[in-house]
């Protein structure tokens, strides 16, 4: 710093006095600026070449690449003049390249380290016996969520504050250590769900935890380009650490409405409106408790929770319970579903669903099972099959027994007819894929 001062005090004194005491092929300003910057350099090489702390290396590095260039040669007193000289660099590339490998090896170690112990107390606070924090009525955890991207994007800034090129190297590196970082966290995570359901604030801990990874996915989707092959690793681990806490969250949910869905077929439909109250009122107490969750996760449960509901509904369907054989009674069935389907898409978009592919598939079979004529039952399928590519024969014919007038004759032209309509057609979010016919 004492040596920059000067330096800089005495050439302003040289440009603005000294050099017009002097013939201009003198070249006065010159020599003083070589003679200067020439003692300097030799003091940060002699500097360079010492043993150095991790915080000297990071300050002459700055000077090499920033204060130096930036701050002393681009003053606006002498710029004009020192544009003229050629002075260079203050060390030598090669031993400024040296420098930087050496900072950069520290600093990932350091943030490397700073991940490690911030996931080792992130542990300890699950163990305690305390409710996470909220923050505008989310759970969170301010220590994985915030400290851990602070920690990066300050290594980031820092490098970037002495060059572009060292900015962008750490930032390789450290988003490198990001995967690695987040799949210890998963496995911590996955560790704390399996040992700790008895825990008082069990579910809390899981919805702070699925709301931290918005922090990950924010920063990653910023910061990451999308050919990078670090990005898809971090956010497929993040997917994984969401799912794994989804599934646990609805898993009480699931259980208690597999036995209602049975009602349906056990009471012929006939209670098919009571039974659909009752899924719903036990699905909204549940959904009450995932509000703590941020939008976007809150939405994707309830979509989870929106495709489960229809997915249950049309196993029923299948289950080859039921067999009709007057028009009359298909109708009457055909009546039951749409009410059902009606209520259901009601609840899960007034919830937040915007699932909307899901609102046609019962509907649809409804149709189905109320059409009369070949042809247009035909047409109702091969919508059925654009609509949800991922429906398959055996689906169709287990739902086709329901319809007990069809000869089979027909049963078999309906049948033919899917398998031509979804030949080639890949689905866009599966259905009937998830549903295993028995």
């Amino acid at each position: 710093l004492h040596m920059g001062k000067t330096m800089k005090e005495d050439l302003t004194v040289v440009a603005k006095y000294i050099k017009q005491l002097y013939p201009p092929e003198f070249n006065v300003f010159s020599i003083y600026a070589e003679l200067y910057h020439n003692y300097f350099a030799s003091q940060a090489k002699k500097n360079a070449e010492s043993h150095l702390e991790d915080k000297d290396i990071y300050l002459l590095l700055s000077w090499v690449h920033n204060f130096y260039p930036k701050e002393m040669r681009k003053d606006q007193a002498l710029a004009m003049e020192l544009d003229k000289v050629k002075l260079g660099s203050l060390l030598p590339s090669s031993l400024s390249k040296e420098l930087e490998n050496k900072y950069l090896d520290s600093e990932e170690v350091t943030v490397k380290n700073s991940l490690s112990r911030c996931l080792d107390k992130e542990i300890q606070t699950w163990k305690e016996d305390k409710e996470p924090e909220k923050l505008n009525g989310h759970f969170q955890s301010e220590l994985l969520g915030i400290f851990v991207i602070q920690s990066i994007y300050s290594g980031q800034k820092r490098a970037e504050d002495i060059s572009k090129a060292v900015g962008e190297e750490l930032s390789r590196r450290l988003l490198k250590e990001l995967p690695t970082f987040l799949r210890s966290y998963r496995d911590a995570f996955e560790d704390f769900k399996e040992k700790s359901k008895k825990h008082r604030y069990y579910k809390p801990i899981l919805i702070a935890n699925i709301n931290c990874c918005w922090n990950f996915r924010e920063y990653t989707e910023k910061y990451m380009a999308e050919k990078d092959y670090s990005k898809a690793d971090i956010l497929s681990t993040l997917a994984d650490i969401e799912n794994s806490g989804f599934d646990v969250l609805l898993q009480q949910l699931f259980a208690q409405l597999k036995p209602m869905y049975k009602k349906f077929t056990e009471n012929k439909w006939d209670s098919s409106s009571e039974i659909m109250n009752e899924i719903i009122k036990t699905t909204s107490k549940h959904i009450s408790d995932f509000q703590t969750l941020k939008d976007p996760f809150y939405q994707a449960i309830v979509e989870k929770i929106h495709a489960r509901l229809v997915k249950e509904y049309i196993v029923r369907l299948l289950k080859r319970k039921v067999s009709l054989k007057t028009p009359a009674q298909q109708q009457a069935l055909a009546q039951h579903i749409s009410k059902n389907a009606a209520d259901l898409e009601a609840f899960c978009t007034s919830n937040g669903s915007q699932a909307k592919w899901l609102n046609s598939a019962l509907p649809k079979l409804a149709e189905i099972i109320r059409l009369q004529d070949l042809g247009a039952i035909k047409i109702e399928v091969a919508t059925l099959a654009t609509t949800y590519p991922d429906i398959r024969k055996r689906h169709l014919e287990a739902f086709l027994h329901i319809k007990a007038n069809l000869s089979r004759s027909e049963l078999k032209s309906i049948l033919g007819y899917l398998a031509d309509s979804t030949a080639s057609t890949q689905p866009r979010a599966p259905l009937f894929s998830n549903i295993n016919v028995s």
